[in-house]
């Protein structure tokens, strides 16, 4: 995409390399924008250009491979695709090679069918897509020691089958196909065709793509189905015109159909459509526009602008309240202040309001300790998400364990939130996966067959038995499990469960943890540190390999005396450290644990650091 007038370029301030391996380098940068704003941290992935290859041999076969992705491990039919070497004198002749090398395949009529970026905010590369017609064997395979693949020509029907077996529809496999390329301005509604203009892009969507549906005549409906924010405007409403028209200064009425009692008269301030991705102002819209709307302080998804005459809210799927809560809490470690910018609580709380303008699903409450937040949100990945982003954003705090929300029906009785999940795991797994959801107070609601040797199954489980295990899940089913949830209203309690069965190693004194300490300490369990780090006196340091916690002396270096043995000069070695993701340190830390996180690392920690006031309080 071309520079647009008025967009200026960030001014980098700093820039220093991380990382340099072969298939990617990373970047750190401090920017600074036109407006005098800096980002402290931001990061730049260098990869090398990227080549896709649409091939079609002489006799209409389309060149398809099947090879392991050990990224995602599993396997997959895919177009032949590969990088950019730095002999190759373009993206062109990159593509021939790979497509030679791959396949075996040559020759032919070549056309660049189009170029984009994978993600432009963050990786440098383009990724060059060619259709090559006409090709023809010309040499044997010649892959590469990392390559893992097999070659298959497909007809066309076979492609749609292809298709079919993925879990493609009726209506999306029967659709017309047109052969375009965004960088040339061409498109064909045959292969074979003569590409001029994109005369046959246009005409296919006005002939395949229904209109909006709607009445410009009648009382106007705007159903808000996202939310933005800008800090000179607040609140933004975007939607899709429903029924008539909307327009500046008109009086209108906002309503919801899930909360009958609400009612309020607003009047149109202004109004935007979408030009790309900028916004433009207009006066007026009509019935399909997507329309941005400002000045309604309190506006949210699912709200409707109606005309006063005619307040009929349009339905709406209702947004899920929030099942779990976690305790946002100001940094006390002894290593609080070091790695972060923003570490006080007005920080902290100013940030975390902030976030309430767009994420409708979020509450943020005060307690009644003044350097802690309550959070809740609908699961641990919408909160994970939050905490990502704030530490991206320079942001050090704690956060809790992750607990459920409950309610009590009017005899008393404690209700929880549940959810009802809906997985697809290769019949191999399915075993586990029932057993795991089983201990968890799971209920196997159905169980059938799903397209490629899946099976289909849907449990109703508390939300608090889905806390900590999509990393089990992902193990047990070789990560080739889907699994996705929703909310289903509140149940009496299931009972007990147990989240965790290991305890914690905890570092005993202050210091930097040396191999000495960290070899005698790796007998007791499973490490999540390595040598010359620093550690401070009631920082989790490992998992114990039995239930109770544990305190050891990584610090702890070897005497020196002046008798030798046999032994003395053997090299102590060390397991590799397991390095807990954000993800992974939040199904880990109990409920007497915090999780540090910084800009720059990730400590999981006692609430109570004193060992002697922890055992008190445990008593």
């Amino acid at each position: 995409m071309k520079k647009q007038p008025g967009t200026e370029h960030w001014k980098t301030v700093s820039s220093k390399y991380l990382f340099r391996r072969p298939w990617l380098t990373v970047r750190h940068e401090e920017v600074e924008l036109p407006d005098r704003r800096r980002i402290p941290d931001y990061y730049i992935l260098e990869y090398p250009e990227w080549v896709n290859m649409i091939a079609i041999t002489a006799n209409g076969q389309f060149i398809f491979v099947h090879q392991y992705r050990h990224g995602l491990r599993q396997s997959f039919y895919e177009i032949p695709a590969g990088v950019c070497e730095k002999s190759d004198h373009s993206p062109m002749d990159a593509a021939k090679r790979e497509l030679q090398e791959e396949t075996g395949f040559g020759g032919g009529e070549w056309t660049e069918f189009m170029t984009l970026s994978a993600n432009p905010a963050s990786q440098t590369n383009l990724t060059h897509t060619f259709l090559a017609r006409n090709v023809i064997p010309v040499s044997a395979q010649n892959l590469d020691p990392g390559e893992d693949l097999t070659i298959h020509l497909l007809s066309p029907d076979e492609v749609l089958e292809l298709l079919i077996d993925l879990g493609a529809s009726d209506e999306q496999l029967d659709c017309p196909f047109v052969y375009a390329s965004a960088k040339n301005g061409v498109a064909a509604l045959e292969i074979s065709d003569e590409m001029k203009d994109m005369k046959p892009l246009f005409e296919t969507i006005l002939d395949y793509i229904p209109a909006p549906e709607g009445d410009p005549e009648a009382p106007t409906q705007v159903l808000i189905s996202t939310i933005d924010y800008n800090e000179y405007v607040g609140r933004i409403g975007v939607g899709k015109v429903d029924n008539g028209t909307i327009a500046v200064n008109q009086d209108m009425v906002v309503v919801n159909h899930h909360d009958p009692d609400k009612q309020k008269k607003v009047k149109i301030s202004k109004l935007y459509e979408f030009d790309g991705l900028q916004k433009v102002e207009v006066k007026e819209a009509s019935i399909g526009a997507i329309v941005a709307i400002s000045g309604i302080s309190d506006i949210s998804i699912g709200d409707t602008l109606c005309s006063p005459e005619n307040p009929t809210p349009i339905p709406f799927q209702k947004i899920s309240e929030p099942t779990i809560s976690m305790d946002f809490v100001v940094n006390d470690s002894p290593f609080a202040g070091q790695e972060g910018k923003y570490v006080t609580s007005r920080h902290l709380r100013d940030r975390l309001m902030r976030e309430l303008n767009t994420d409708v699903s979020l509450r943020v409450e005060d307690t009644e300790n003044m350097d802690a937040f309550k959070v809740s949100g609908r699961g641990e990945l919408h909160l994970s998400v939050l905490i990502e982003n704030m530490r991206r954003e320079g942001y050090e705090f704690a956060v809790s364990k992750a607990e459920v929300l409950y309610h009590k029906d009017e005899n008393g009785k404690l209700l929880e939130p549940m959810e009802i999940a809906y997985i697809d795991v290769p019949d191999e797994y399915t075993g586990v996966v029932i057993d795991k959801l089983s201990q968890r107070k799971g209920e196997l609601q159905t169980m059938g067959a799903a397209n490629g040797g899946y099976t289909r199954l849907e449990f109703r489980i508390p939300s608090r038995g889905l806390i900590g295990y999509r990393g089990d899940f992902l193990t047990d089913t070789k990560g080739n499990g889907i699994m996705n949830t929703a909310f289903d209203g509140y149940a009496p309690y299931k009972g007990d469960i147990q989240y965790r069965k290991q305890g914690s190693l905890i570092a005993y004194e202050t210091g930097e943890s040396v191999t000495y300490g960290l070899y005698s300490a790796q007998e007791r369990g499973t490490l999540f540190i390595g040598a010359g780090e620093k550690v401070y006196s009631g920082m989790v340091i490992g998992e114990n390999a039995k239930t109770d916690d544990i305190e050891v002396n990584v610090c702890k270096t070897k005497h020196l005396t002046n008798t030798r043995s046999s032994s003395a000069d053997d090299a102590l070695r060390l397991t590799p450290p397991t390095v807990l993701s954000l993800e992974q340190a939040i199904d880990f830390i109990d409920t007497d644990e915090l999780l540090e996180v910084t800009p720059e690392s990730l400590r999981i920690r006692k609430k109570i650091l004193d060992p002697k006031m922890r055992k008190r309080v445990n008593r």
